[in-house]
């Protein structure tokens, strides 16, 4: 089970955790639940979780919020690239 602590987290992508209404929790469970995102590049590591979302995000009421997360592992640690969101009605779960 993947439990990040904030050495993990730079800056850049604590903004864009903001940004994109992404919590720890939900990078968390995407990491450890997901499904493995087939766009990530070589030598690149991707996982989508699809959460019931059910409320409004920026004036539009969405049933689902898609998180997908890319990291790197290196010597037993995870390096978070970036976290993505993506606000809608039918995902895939």
């Amino acid at each position: 089970m993947i439990k990040l602590s904030k050495s993990n987290f730079h800056s850049h992508i604590l903004k864009r955790m903001r940004e994109r209404g992404i919590s720890i929790e939900e990078i968390e469970k995407t990491l450890n639940e997901g499904k493995y995102a087939e766009d990530a590049k070589k030598e690149t590591n991707g996982k989508k979780y699809v959460f019931n979302f059910g409320k409004e995000r920026e004036g539009i009421f969405f049933k689902q919020k898609e998180v997908t997360v890319y990291y790197k592992r290196k010597e037993n640690k995870i390096i978070l690239l970036t976290v993505l969101a993506r606000y809608g009605d039918k995902f895939e779960i």
